[in-house]
């Protein structure tokens, strides 16, 4: 893998705009809870979609959307507790219904709405004692958090996860999606996998951190992203999937994950 490695990282320098590293503004979410509705709505629709879906959670409930501190203080975040309690009162129908005002689900055959898998997903965020941002760190990678993750209608590629742990502020990441692939395959002539992508982007990262000092994989893979969109590509949700498991023919999170 270090010669693909290689090939990736001059292929960045070739065609990406390094001297100008941009953050997406999703990356300054104020709380948890909005991170967790960006990344289990953004799975096989076009962004646009899902940026509505957090703007009426935070119109809704006067949340402030993002924060200019990272991470804002607590005092000044919604908790993973008061958001579960949130979702209790509306009940999830009224969730999606009324807030989020979006009843996709995560899978067109025998999947649930969306709106439910964000409440398992929080649920599992509160059993792991993770209720703020300053807290994710302590699940970064935990097998026992991931496996309880991945048996969520619509998460088991583990896509969502990843993309979640970019938006919590984890730098080391990076979302496998259809765009990413679509890069790699040019680089590579090949679809990699979504671990071997994973793997990839971060090595490149760490060449091409050498002459660029303030690049990480997070936003290495806005970059790529970027450089996609302007090629004509509409991501279609930060996780659209090519479904093959990871890049090479759209796999089974084209609908949902």
């Amino acid at each position: 893998m270090r010669d693909e490695i290689a090939l990736v990282a001059e292929f960045c320098k070739t065609n990406l705009d390094l001297e100008n590293v941009r953050t997406a503004d999703e990356y300054g979410y104020s709380s948890l809870p909005l991170c967790v509705i960006d990344s289990v709505f953004s799975i096989g629709v076009n962004y646009a979609s899902t940026r509505n879906t957090v703007d009426r959670f935070c119109e809704y409930f006067q949340v402030s959307k993002t924060s200019a501190a990272t991470p804002p203080d607590i005092s000044e975040q919604l908790s993973i507790s008061k958001f579960l309690q949130i979702n209790s009162e509306q009940g999830i129908e009224g969730m999606a219904r009324n807030v989020y005002q979006n009843l996709q689900r995560t899978s067109t055959r025998n999947g649930i709405l969306k709106a439910e898998a964000v409440v398992r997903f929080s649920e599992v965020l509160m059993q792991s004692t993770v209720n703020y941002l300053q807290d994710v760190e302590k699940i970064l990678g935990n097998q026992k958090f991931e496996s309880a993750i991945t048996k969520i209608p619509g998460q088991r590629s583990g896509l969502s996860l990843r993309y979640f742990y970019m938006l919590a502020g984890a730098e080391n990441y990076v979302k496998p999606d259809r765009m990413v692939m679509r890069f790699l395959q040019s680089a590579l002539d090949r679809y990699p996998s979504i671990d071997e992508s994973q793997k990839i982007i971060v090595g490149a990262c760490e060449i091409l951190s050498k002459r660029y000092p303030e690049l990480n994989p997070r936003a290495l893979d806005h970059q790529i992203w970027l450089y996609q969109r302007e090629k004509g590509n509409d991501r279609q949700g930060v996780g659209y999937r090519l479904t093959a498991v990871s890049r090479g023919k759209p796999q089974e999170d084209q609908k949902g994950q």
